[in-house]
């Protein structure tokens, strides 16, 4: 037994024999790999028969065990990107023990001697001879000329080498090829191919009987069928009745081919029935045509093999993205059930949700790649009709199957990964709901049965690895309650500074045809320009400004200023012109009725300012600044919550003499919801009392009647809001303490975050501070006689 791996080549529906050379065309990953592992090591290889050509991936029980040890002779690579190869076979042997290494598959292997002893050199001649006349007598009766590989036979020697080079050359299943393969007996394999080539032989002379029986039929008919049959030989020379009929025995024998399920594979047959009753220029036939090509290219049966190695995936998810901890776990969690559970094991639904530009549609990419899997991503913005999703039916013109069938029939697998992006933007109208339509789709207990209104059969969607991607989680609940939720909040600016060197500025580079020497960024370059030129969650504008600086570069070497760009914070406004967000410490002073609140928003968190005046009047509240209704309740909630508080401590305020305006800042964006409610009173009870509210503190949490602080949610994308405007300080509902877990220590380590439960806690942090306690200065409080002066500068 040789010791040596060989790389293996499976072969469909051809078997090499040993002296014989056979051109391949190689297109295959697999096959590519063995083949350039050959070249480069100058080694042999294996050439294997696979036992169903029709397999795309052979696995190692697809192949036979009987080879032959071969050599490549000569390769050439086409522009399509497969492989011209020209192998000769060197000797038969028998593969042993099997490896594979992901990249192609190998063996060790038993040489098989030929035995020539079994009969004498006379009988050997009489035997090749009379294979030769044979081989020769079968070549002229398929009109074949071959006058030159007749007498290459004649001058040969070897009786194997005569056997096996007809054996080569006549048109064999590859059951019987294989047999000729596995006789080492060389008198039994000229036998076996004298036998083979006596079948063949009968096989023609009983066409050439039948032919000339029909043709004597055709003689004995009648003037009208004689007539009927010229004119199908007319049409076949048209090339129209021949090619429906060829066409109909196509279609059923790829509807065989594409082994669908019995449902399916029974109304794909009754399809083709009616089809051929009808003619081929009717408008139904071709409605019928093209629902059977759409059957036959769903991929019922075929899947891409897919990869189960955590390590590989570990690597490419944090090649490609930085951080996201939570869904890296996730996906390497799910590779770890499917590698236990030998891919049996239904794929979760995962729904990535954060704000745009942190990654989420492209970490599909990577968890394709991660798994060896198809990738293709369905854009679910703006589809308002139901068809989409579940196909129209064929009654109307021009049905097409839904976007799922049509891009599992594109990708050619039943186990692709699938991005639903922007799931949270679909609508519905008058056409349907489609969100309604991926309740089946998206859930596990259901989608193996996913019914397209097109093909009008199930259709099995459970090994399809879907990954849907959203800004909020304003999407249906029945559909919410299908989907995994992973929450992917914001990058800190240490995070968008690894992202930039790692990620940004590199590709930047390759896209601008700049080297490094030709394009440098000076150290912080990059804080600079995230703290004065972005402010978002994600990386996008970084991204977009960073481009903006490599094509600026480009422009400069073109003209020939300089070898070489050196971007520094002196010349950065250079590029990218003056700073777009400038701090004032005026900002951080502390004011009268102006509180810095925090707010959840679709693309990340905001500071939100809360503007307050007090002045003389009859008890009027006005609210300006776009507050849809639930932040209107809290504005009354907060001043019941004030008016409470001063009754308790300053019994003489009269309320009845105040008219009240509250202002939130732009004015032309639309802000709701509960939390900004301690804002809201500490705001209302500085304006009453004139007591300043801290400039460098910010603060987030709902308020009930009786002044308890109530949880509120996205507290990561508003303290990392909070940690971007430069706070200080943070004051969050004691019942969101735990979900500091989820923060990072870059952020904790920059702001000081204070629990609070009540009110007055709120009241005594925010604040200025005072030699005196609070409840002690609020009585001192000056009759209003003007409009209290409020902070108008906007913060950003």
């Amino acid at each position: 037994m040789s010791k040596n791996y060989y790389p293996a080549l499976p072969l469909r529906d051809v078997v090499v024999y040993p002296h014989v050379i056979v051109p391949l065309f190689i297109g295959r990953e697999k096959s590519i790999a063995a083949i350039d592992h050959c070249m480069e090591s100058d080694q042999q290889l294996l050439l294997v028969p696979q036992r169903d050509p029709k397999q795309l991936e052979p696995e190692i029980d697809d192949l036979y065990t009987l080879a032959t040890l071969g050599r490549i002779v000569q390769m050439a690579k086409l522009s399509d990107g497969t492989i011209k190869v020209l192998v000769e076979g060197l000797e038969r042997v028998k593969i042993q023990n099997w490896r594979d290494n992901d990249i192609f598959l190998s063996a060790n292997t038993l040489s098989l001697n030929e035995r020539e002893d079994s009969a004498s050199y006379e009988e050997f001649q009489r035997l090749t001879h009379v294979a030769i006349k044979q081989f020769e007598r079968y070549l002229k009766e398929r009109d074949k000329n071959a006058d030159a590989l007749i007498e290459t036979l004649k001058q040969l020697e070897s009786p194997a080498r005569i056997v096996d080079t007809i054996a080569a050359h006549l048109e064999l299943e590859v059951e019987q090829r294989i047999d000729i393969l596995g006789l080492l007996d060389v008198q039994e394999r000229a036998e076996r191919l004298l036998v083979l080539l006596e079948q063949e032989l009968e096989k023609t002379e009983l066409e050439k009987s039948i032919r000339k029986r029909v043709k004597q039929q055709m003689e004995r008919n009648q003037r009208e069928y004689y007539l009927n049959e010229q004119m199908k030989a007319i049409q076949k020379e048209l090339g129209d009745m021949d090619e429906a009929l060829n066409e109909t025995e196509q279609l059923e024998q790829d509807i065989i081919d594409a082994k669908m399920p019995e449902e399916a594979h029974r109304k794909s047959i009754a399809e083709l029935n009616k089809l051929k009753q009808m003619s081929p220029m009717s408008s139904e036939a071709n409605v019928i045509r093209n629902y059977l090509e759409w059957m036959i290219d769903f991929p019922w049966s075929k899947k891409r093999r897919a990869h189960y190695d955590l390590e590989r995936t570990e690597t490419v998810l944090e090649r490609d993205h930085y951080g996201l901890k939570d869904v890296k776990e996730r996906i390497v969690e799910y590779l770890a059930v499917q590698k236990r559970s030998k891919n049996n094991s239904k794929a979760p639904i995962i729904c990535l949700v954060g704000p745009p530009g942190v990654g989420k549609t492209s970490l599909g990419k990577s968890i394709a790649e991660a798994t060896g899997r198809d990738f293709d991503r369905i854009s679910l913005g703006g589809v308002h009709d139901e068809a989409e999703i579940r196909g129209h039916r064929r009654t109307y013109i021009g049905a097409l199957p839904g976007k799922l069938v049509q891009k599992l029939s594109k990708l050619g697998s039943n186990n692709p990964v699938i991005l639903l992006d922007e799931i949270d933007k679909i609508g519905h109208d008058h056409r349907g709901d489609p969100a309604s339509a991926l309740l089946e789709v998206l859930d596990p207990a259901q989608n193996n049965t996913f019914n397209d209104h097109y093909l009008e059969t199930d259709v099995d969607l459970s090994k399809v690895l879907f990954i849907a991607t959203a800004n909020t989680l304003n999407i249906p609940a029945p559909l919410l309650d299908r989907m995994e939720i992973i929450r992917l909040a914001g990058y800190t600016t240490q995070e968008k500074i690894q992202i930039a060197e790692r990620y940004i500025i590199p590709r930047q580079r390759k896209e601008n045809f700049l080297n490094k020497k030709e394009f440098i960024l000076k150290d912080n370059l990059i804080e600079t320009i995230i703290e004065n030129y972005t402010r978002e969650a994600g990386v996008r504008n970084l991204e977009r400004e960073i481009g903006k600086l490599a094509r600026k570069a480009v422009r400069k070497l073109h003209q020939k200023e300089t070898n070489s760009v050196t971007i520094t914070h002196d010349n950065l406004e250079d590029f990218l012109g003056i700073a777009k967000y400038q701090r004032n410490e005026e900002q951080f002073k502390n004011r009268i009725g102006s509180v810095n609140g925090l707010a959840w928003t679709s693309v990340g968190g905001e500071l939100l300012q809360i503007e307050t005046a007090v002045f003389s009047g009859k008890g009027k509240l006005q609210l300006t600044g776009q507050m849809g209704d639930v932040m209107k309740e809290s504005v009354h909630a907060a001043l019941s919550v004030v008016r409470s508080y001063l009754d308790k401590h300053d019994p003489t305020f009269k309320f009845n003499d105040h008219d009240l305006h509250m202002h939130m800042p732009e004015g032309a964006t639309p802000k709701d919801g509960p939390s900004a409610g301690i804002g809201m009173a500490t705001a209302l009870l500085s304006a009453f009392t004139e007591i300043p509210v801290r400039g460098d503190i910010a603060m987030t949490g709902e308020i009930t009647l009786h002044g308890h602080v109530l949880a509120i949610g996205g507290l990561k994308e508003k303290l990392l809001a909070a940690q971007r405007s430069k706070m200080k300080t943070v004051l969050i509902p004691k019942d969101n303490v735990k979900d500091l877990r989820d923060i990072d220590q870059e952020v904790l380590n920059a702001l000081e975050i204070i629990s609070v439960k009540s009110i007055e806690q709120v009241f005594e942090h925010a604040l200025e501070p005072h030699a005196l306690p609070l409840t002690e200065r609020i009585g001192k409080h000056k009759t209003l006689k003007k409009p209290i002066e409020t902070r108008n500068d906007k913060h950003h």
